[in-house]
């Protein structure tokens, strides 16, 4: 293995496994409250196109990494939705998305800002 794609991994190891403890307290707490699900999102978009980036290239170290950050930030995604939706089951309200203080609305038009 040469040293750059050892480098590589390595550095992938650490920056993947960053998300390990995240993910571990979002797993035994149930709850992903604190966290920002839009930050979240758009990060897991980037993760995807960097591993389609390692795949186009051939990259192994960048297909590994990337590969299992994805799975890992999915993985808070998916606890961060299920805790919105639970709460706003639990006190009656529509989620985040969905509330009448967006300051964007629907037209039949397209959207438009609603300024208050």
């Amino acid at each position: 293995m040469e040293a750059h794609t050892l480098l590589g991994l390595v550095a992938g190891g650490f920056t993947t496994t960053a998300f390990l403890p995240q993910v571990v307290k979002t797993w035994r707490s149930k709850s992903a409250g604190d966290l920002s699900l839009g930050m979240f999102a758009i990060f897991s978009a980037g993760v995807a196109l960097w591993l389609v980036y390692g795949i186009v290239i051939g990259a192994p170290p960048v297909i590994v990494a990337n590969g299992v950050t994805l799975v890992l930030a999915l993985t808070i995604l998916f606890f961060a939705d299920r805790t919105e939706a639970r709460a706003a089951r639990r006190n009656g309200s529509p989620t985040r998305f969905a509330r009448s203080s967006c300051p964007i609305t629907r037209r039949d038009r397209g959207f438009k800002l609603r300024y208050k």
